[in-house]
């Protein structure tokens, strides 16, 4: 039983005091995971990037703007954000009872009163940060790591206080592994070798064996194939078949050789650009042109024109950024830095590709080399058996002043008109013009070369043939680029936009051009450069996603604010800078 004196009671009420006021610091807000996802659920879409739908000229995206407005660092009592979202008045609280966001619920409250009184500071969104690679955690479940992946995972279950699973018998481990890579099962011999296998590196061997099947590159290319909408038909209207499928061939291959990522990345992009591109290379350039095209008569060029631009800026921001941009074609973002601009200045990059805005695309002919060098000796011999027929002789010129003579008097009603004028004109007085269509013509017919024509004739013969056989796909060829406009609200018909150049998204970097035009080659290198903070982290997600079903962040298109956090972002980060550090080897992160 507590016994109190009177003293101490008349002390208790002043001892509460003091202890409220000297509570224990709460632990510190993180602004990435936990304001963030506040701010861009229930506030941007008024006060956020997109200047046509702000409200009160208020963007609470931006510090410099949050700071000078309606947050005092360290006073939640004094910050009109605070008092405004925990306020009970219908006219005052935010977000405003109309609002389809919904309101706050106390603990986002909670969360922001806690986080202005620790200072308010703003970070920058966690995807746009240049991944920095993380110490390897300690853990006390040493026995159970084996490589730095275990331990950043280890150190999330021992911060949950959970224990790993046991590990799965070696059948079940086989079949994982065989799906995860191949995406097949594995075959009744090799599940009774593996379960036979002992020794330490067993399993070990048997990732390598399936990373090199051919099967794996086929794995790899159902999904890459998938996100870039690779399909063997246009799309619109009656959609058309069309040939892509060296492209297919080619995305197969490159994961089997196990192509850098970076390579893999700006061939695709710009592969036609590169000096001197390769067969290969070309087919992959083949990568812009997979978009949805229609042979629909009557369809509008100019709307097609622009549909076919804003598809390659909505798959290009999702595929290698996990970014939306597509939501900046008619405005600027309402939850990410992106701005109706970057949307128009990406779309620049892919203004000089060459395409019909409506109709049936142009193929290009992709002999291989067996084909090519048949066609080089086909050309030459042609070409020997061309200038046979060409070569004057005195019997030819014999025989064609005889011709001559009598073609003036019987003329041949096949005859051009033009040697038929030539031929009234006396030998004489003829025109040199006039003399070699004569003697053209006439070696078309002259019977002392029948047998060179026939020759001749048999090998165009034979290249028509075998030109036949030689496949096409599409391919990007660069053109002179057009002009580019910001579409005001998207609208394809509407002239008066600003005019851009070709730039990324400003608030992730500039090119360092010198004066010139950027490309799309100065694109795809940006993309893959070590100073995105965004490619790196969204393929190695990808791949964690193929492996385990889900990736570290669950949202695998969209690492932007609506997006959801990763679950391990110190693993995340790792994998990426690894994943760089390798020389963009996906074979090498994969196992």
């Amino acid at each position: 039983m507590l016994r109190t004196t009177p003293t101490a009671l008349l002390a208790l009420p002043l001892c509460l005091t003091v202890a409220a006021a000297a509570e224990p610091a709460a632990k510190p807000v993180d602004f990435s995971r936990e304001v963030t996802p506040i701010l861009a659920a229930k506030c941007y879409a008024c006060h956020g990037p997109d200047g046509g739908k702000r409200k009160a000229d208020l963007r609470l995206d931006l510090p410099t703007d949050a700071l000078k407005k309606i947050i005092k660092p360290g006073d939640p009592a004094g910050s009109v954000l605070v008092q405004r979202i925990q306020g009970d008045d219908p006219d005052h609280v935010m977000p405003p009872k109309k609002a389809k966001t919904g309101p706050l619920d106390s603990q986002q409250i909670d969360i922001l009163r806690r986080w202005v009184r620790q200072g308010g500071k703003f970070d920058q969104h966690w995807a746009y940060v240049k991944p920095l690679r993380p110490a390897v955690p300690d853990v006390k479940n040493k026995a159970w790591v084996r490589n730095p992946i275990d331990a950043f995972v280890a150190a999330a279950q021992e911060r949950e206080g959970v224990s790993p699973a046991p590990e799965a018998d070696r059948v079940t481990l086989i079949r994982r592994l065989s799906f995860d890579l191949t995406g097949l099962p594995p075959a009744p011999e090799d599940v009774d070798a593996f379960v036979k296998d002992q020794q330490p590196d067993a399993y070990e061997k048997l990732v390598d064996r399936l990373l090199a099947s051919p099967h794996y590159g086929e794995r790899m290319a159902t999904y890459w194939l998938d996100l870039v909408r690779y399909a063997d038909t246009g799309g619109y209207h009656s959609d058309n078949h069309r040939d892509v499928w060296m492209y297919r061939d080619w995305v197969i291959d490159a994961f089997n050789r196990d192509e850098p990522f970076d390579r893999f990345t700006v061939e695709q992009l710009a592969g036609d650009l590169l000096p001197n591109p390769t067969r290969e290379q070309r087919i992959a350039s083949g990568y812009n042109r997979l978009l949805q095209t229609t042979e629909e008569g009557g369809a509008q060029a100019k709307e097609y024109t622009a549909k076919y631009a804003a598809d390659r800026v909505r798959n290009a921001s999702v595929v290698w950024l996990a970014s939306t941009m597509g939501c900046a074609e008619c405005h600027s973002h309402k939850f990410d830095p992106f701005t109706n601009k970057d949307f128009y200045s990406f779309e620049a990059f892919f203004a000089d590709v060459k395409e019909a805005a409506v109709g049936r695309q142009e193929q290009t002919p992709m002999p291989s080399p067996e084909q090519e060098e048949a066609l080089r000796k086909l050309d030459g011999r042609i070409a020997e058996a061309k200038a046979a027929l060409e070569k004057p002789t005195p019997a030819l010129e014999a025989a064609q002043a005889v011709w001559e003579r009598t073609a003036l008097y019987e003329p041949d009603p096949k005859m051009p008109p033009e040697v038929a004028a030539a031929l009234q004109i006396d030998s004489e007085e003829r025109l040199p013009q006039a003399k070699q269509a004569i003697a053209a013509y006439y070696r078309t017919i002259a019977p002392l070369l029948a047998d060179a024509r026939a020759k001749v004739a048999k090998l165009e013969e034979e290249k028509k043939q075998l030109t036949a056989t030689i496949p096409t796909t599409l391919t990007t060829t660069a053109a002179p680029p057009r002009t580019v406009r910001i579409l005001r609200r998207g609208n394809w018909q509407d002239d008066g936009g600003d005019v851009v150049d070709p730039a990324v998204p400003a608030f992730l970097a500039k090119l360092d051009l010198k004066g010139r035009r950027a490309t799309r080659l100065d694109l795809a290198e940006w993309i893959v450069s070590k100073d995105n903070p965004l490619t790196a982290r969204v393929f190695v997600n990808r791949l964690w996603m193929l492996t385990f079903g889900e990736g570290l962040v669950r949202s695998p298109g969209d690492f932007g604010t609506q997006g959801q956090l990763p679950t391990h972002p110190e693993l995340l980060d790792w994998l990426a800078v690894e994943f760089m550090d390798s020389g963009w080897d996906v074979k090498h992160v994969l196992k």
